[in-house]
């Protein structure tokens, strides 16, 4: 009886584990992911937005436009207001910017292949476990770093107030970056590398 408790326990703690780790690497994926990014728009964020925007944000802004989300552009001008939409990446001419759509997959599909040879994954069961807990940590950086990348500005001008935020939409941040592109990426590098290790 005793030994049957320990046995369970012991499943437990390895669930627990590999759920944990596969939150860090949802983690360790989105920073990777915004980092390459950076590298690649920098330059073109610098010439878009000179010193009006923080290359971090601007950075951040073609790294949610990767994930097919778009960035609010809201301005209020004398209480009239008016809100749109922006993909900076299709607005772009240049290949670094469109070659930004592959990073998320590619990132995300690396992760769940790492993770299942880590957890020596041998079956669409166990990678699917490895892999789709990686959504708890993506979903985590995207949703926060949604809220952390507005710019908003306001100003006055002959006794009428202006303003104007920039920020990516939060609710398509969350569930079609943070949940759908880690569920769909890191579950099929994990599938994968299953594969592969069963043969």
């Amino acid at each position: 009886m005793a030994h049957q408790s320990l046995s369970a326990t012991g499943r437990s703690v390895s669930r627990a584990t590999r759920v944990a780790a596969s939150a860090g690497g949802g983690v360790l994926a989105a920073a990777v992911g915004y980092l390459v990014t950076y590298l690649l728009v920098v330059d073109e964020v610098r010439e878009a937005f000179g010193d009006s925007v923080a290359d971090w944000m601007g950075v951040a802004w073609y790294y949610y436009n990767a994930h097919f989300v778009e960035i609010e552009a809201s301005a209020e001008v004398g209480g009239v207001s008016r809100t749109d939409t922006v993909d900076l990446i299709a607005q772009s001419e240049t290949t670094s910017s469109v070659a930004a759509y592959a990073i998320p997959p590619l990132v995300l599909v690396a992760v769940g292949a790492i993770l299942a040879s880590q957890f020596d994954a041998r079956n669409l069961g166990e990678a699917v476990l490895v892999g789709a807990p990686v959504t708890i940590g993506y979903a985590v950086v995207m949703g926060l770093g949604a809220v952390v990348a507005e710019s908003s500005t306001e100003a006055s001008f002959f006794g009428i107030d202006a303003a104007e935020s920039m920020a990516p939409e939060l609710l398509p941040a969350v569930v079609l970056g943070g949940v759908l592109y880690p569920v769909v990426f890191a579950t099929a590098g994990a599938v994968a590398a299953a594969l592969v290790r069963s043969q």
